[in-house]
């Protein structure tokens, strides 16, 4: 079982070797620490990207940051449909 919970990491970490810059590698630790947080919160990763990338462009950060709370994995404001249901988290572990 602990080794189950830690192949996602060792996967991740074994792709950051072929990160040509070090700007890409920090790009890559964002988006999985991105996908991790958003499976740590309930949410369907792919889902709540796709929400993210419809909604960051219309929304003025620079001006007012706080928007940025509305979008984190952990807000009871994203939609039901990013949110993981009883049986999309049964049929994901039967996989």
């Amino acid at each position: 079982m602990a080794e189950q919970s830690i192949r996602p990491f060792t996967i991740g970490r074994k792709n950051s070797l072929f990160s040509d810059t070090p700007k890409g590698a920090f790009a890559s630790a964002v988006i999985y620490s991105l996908v991790e947080s958003a499976k740590a919160n309930g949410l369907k990763p792919y889902v709540y990207f796709q929400y993210l990338l419809s909604r960051m462009p219309d929304m003025d950060f620079k001006n007012d940051p706080e928007k940025l709370e509305a979008l984190l994995p952990w807000s009871a404001e994203l939609p039901e449909n990013c949110r993981l249901t009883a049986d999309s988290e049964k049929n994901s572990q039967e996989d």
